[in-house]
């Protein structure tokens, strides 16, 4: 094993973007990055990808491959004073016909006033920036900025892609150097282990390597995997796009009508920290806009769940969460009571209004009588199976239906007896 004190990640990150692995459709013949790497490019370029993908690896190789200035800095250690003297110190190095390369990592902990001083050197091309963030640009850094680079996702890398790269590390004289082999299995399992990052696997890797050698095993087996790295890496972040991704995900599979997908989505959050009282509202919402009278008894189950998660709290309210939205997945759908209140509520936003009806005004109070108040109301009861033909909407609105029911579910029901009441109103004998 190479005798470095750096991390077996660090000793094996590539030295050429012909070694980045998974992101072949950024690295090619005349691609930006290319042509920064070869000193050609002067276009900004933001990398956005989550960890562990080659962000860093990629600002690495230009930094040893470019014949302009590189200039590395991080956001969540310089500030605005740094980032001022790195822009002075480029522009004289302009003067002097010499480009700059600035490298910012985490750009997106920079304040959008903090990005806003490098607008101008950006625009006129005093430095060329690389920025590296784990955030989606469009909501992370200044839209200026956004307009003036390059937007670079980077992919996660998959199982297969992340094996390969264990297996280089093993055998390669910066890694492992081939003291110890390992098995396929193990090979895979670190693989599925790091979720797409690459830095994780090989930490993951040096770990096992360490064990085995230390124990005297010329491989790394499952048993070594197991025993000493830990449960997978989750991405997920409770403000960015992994939050909002993945509850999309979640939501869409209950709206789609499959237990399976749901309640991956929903042990995705749960593992990696999500708020419960978030994903039981969520529920309750969802009980009601996708289901709602397709099967009425869903939304008691959904607010349930909730009042269970605050009651008992994790871990045992998982169950719940996890009976709520198989309740909502597996029930029939309908939207029919979203559609009625949205075109009810665009209707009053038009102006769709009008006067109370003087039938359906309050008449309890003394003097409502005098102002014919409820004059003329039927009162339903006092008619044949409690229904009887009067006007309810105000004259602006009369005749509009919102609540149209489907035919699925319990709302075939409701379809049906929605159409004999039309008809009995129409025809009481």
């Amino acid at each position: 094993m190479a005798t470095s004190h750096q991390p077996l990640a660090a000793r094996m990150r590539p030295t050429s973007l012909e070694d980045v692995v998974g992101q072949d459709h950024l690295i090619f013949p005349g691609s930006p990055l290319n042509l920064l790497a070869s000193g050609k490019g002067t276009s900004s370029v933001l990398l956005y990808g989550p960890p562990g993908c080659g962000k860093t690896t990629i600002a690495s190789v230009i930094a040893t491959s470019t014949d302009q200035h590189f200039v590395e800095l991080s956001a969540t250690s310089a500030g605005v004073a740094d980032v001022r003297k790195t822009l002075a110190a480029a522009a004289k190095s302009r003067e002097a016909g010499e480009g700059t390369v600035v490298f910012l990592d985490e750009i997106h902990r920079f304040s959008k006033a903090q990005q806003d001083v490098l607008l101008p050197a950006v625009e006129a091309g005093t430095i060329t920036l690389i920025g590296a963030t784990t955030e989606n640009p469009s909501f992370s850094v200044n839209s200026a900025l956004v307009s003036r680079s390059i937007l670079m996702v980077l992919r996660p890398l998959g199982t297969p892609e992340i094996a390969q790269l264990i297996r280089r590390a093993v055998a390669d004289e910066r890694g492992l150097d081939d003291q110890l082999t390992i098995d396929e299995h193990a090979t895979e399992m670190i693989a599925q282990l790091a979720s797409g990052d690459t830095r994780q696997a090989l930490n993951r890797l040096e770990i096992c390597a360490e064990t085995g050698l230390a124990a005297g095993n010329a491989e790394i087996t499952p048993k070594i995997v197991a025993q000493v790295t830990g449960a997978a890496t989750q991405r997920f972040d409770r403000d960015g796009d992994q939050h909002y991704d993945i509850i999309s995900a979640f939501i869409k599979s209950m709206r789609g009508s499959d237990p399976q997908g749901t309640l991956h989505w929903l042990a995705r959050m749960l593992q990696a920290g999500e708020d419960p009282r978030y994903v039981a509202r969520r529920l309750v919402v969802h009980a009601s806009e996708d289901v709602g009278m397709a099967d009425p008894s869903v939304l008691s189950i959904a607010v349930a769940a909730a009042q269970a998660v605050q009651l008992i709290g994790m871990p045992e309210a998982r169950i719940n969460l996890a009976h709520a939205a198989v309740a909502i997945a597996t029930a029939p759908k309908s939207p029919a009571i979203c559609r009625g209140i949205d075109a009810a509520l665009e209707d009053v936003r038009r102006g769709r209004t009008g006067e109370v009806p003087k039938h359906l005004r309050d008449a309890h109070y003394p003097g409502a009588a005098a102002l014919g108040h409820g004059a003329g109301y039927l009162y339903p009861h006092d008619y044949p199976h409690g229904v009887v033909a009067q006007e309810y909407l105000p004259a602006a609105a009369a005749g509009t239906r919102y609540y149209e029911p489907t035919l699925n579910g319990f709302e075939q029901n409701i379809s049906a007896r929605l159409a004999a009441i039309r008809k009995f109103v129409r025809n009481p004998a």
